[in-house]
């Protein structure tokens, strides 16, 4: 007979916390003592992230079949409408063919005038952004941790996806759960500049490293928020959090704050 699972309710709440980065750093120290020492808890957190991880597997490939989904009728409905336009064009092609010459002039115009405005949004951005540079060799200890330290090399590499899929390997109890937020929400930022979603996907793991008092990276990971406001056009959500950054003489990114503030890219 094959051995039951343990049972995971004496304790979820306090999985829970752990996994959210809840815990006091005091709190988070005494969790992962007793992880050493009470095979039970231990065996019941490897179940817990077993679980977690399968349901964000589940998840990816849930929204990945919902995608391809949405595209097949969006290419469906294309041909749809390009099958109608010709059989259309068919029956006036001279009076159809002169309209839709101005039509695709009209177009191309307005694509050309509103182009530039859009690319200086995003030169904006990068220009004035200040990307964090990754934990350095020193503090990873690579013999200790060589999926942090491998992770950390794909980020700096500018392999954001296989560097957050790296990370997402890191066991926990190898690395501080405000370190694992803080670093996932970075690499979304990164694939940012292709995939405008994983901006908005950042902010929440961000989020919750800033609003952690007790922890060292709650002042950069402010900053990166203000920036990923930014880049999906939340102006006063920017302009607030980017404040309080400005506002904070012991903030690393105090000056790149101000620098910005002080242009009119922000609007008021």
């Amino acid at each position: 007979m094959a051995p039951s699972a343990p049972d995971l309710r004496p304790y979820l709440e306090e999985l829970e916390r752990f996994a959210d980065g809840q815990m006091t750093i005091a709190e988070q120290e005494a969790f992962e003592l007793r992880l050493e020492q009470d095979p039970a808890l231990a065996q019941a957190f490897l179940t817990y992230e077993q679980l977690t991880a399968d349901v964000r597997w589940v998840a990816g490939h849930e929204t990945l079949r919902l995608r391809l989904e949405s595209l097949d009728r969006r290419l469906n409905q294309r041909d749809q409408a390009l099958s109608r336009i010709k059989q259309q064009q068919r029956k006036t092609q001279k009076q159809w063919g002169l309209i839709a010459s101005l039509a695709g002039v009209g177009l191309l115009a307005l694509w050309l005038l509103l182009r530039p405005s859009s690319s200086l949004s995003e030169e904006a951005w990068t220009r004035y952004y200040v990307p964090d540079a990754g934990l350095p060799a020193s503090v990873i200890n690579e013999e200790r941790r060589p999926l942090l330290a491998e992770a950390m090399r794909e980020y700096q590499e500018g392999r954001y996806p296989t560097a957050l899929f790296t990370l997402r390997r890191v066991p926990t109890t190898n690395l501080g759960q405000d370190t694992l937020l803080y670093y996932t929400g970075i690499f979304l930022l990164s694939q940012g500049k292709q995939e405008a979603e994983k901006a908005q996907d950042a902010q929440t793991f961000l989020r919750k490293v800033a609003q952690q008092p007790g922890s060292v990276l709650a002042p950069k990971a402010r900053y990166h928020l203000g920036m990923a406001y930014w880049f999906t056009k939340q102006p006063e959500q920017a302009r607030a959090t980017l404040q309080t950054v400005a506002d904070d003489a012991s903030n690393p990114y105090q000056q790149a704050a101000r620098r910005l503030l002080q242009t009119d890219e922000l609007p008021h």
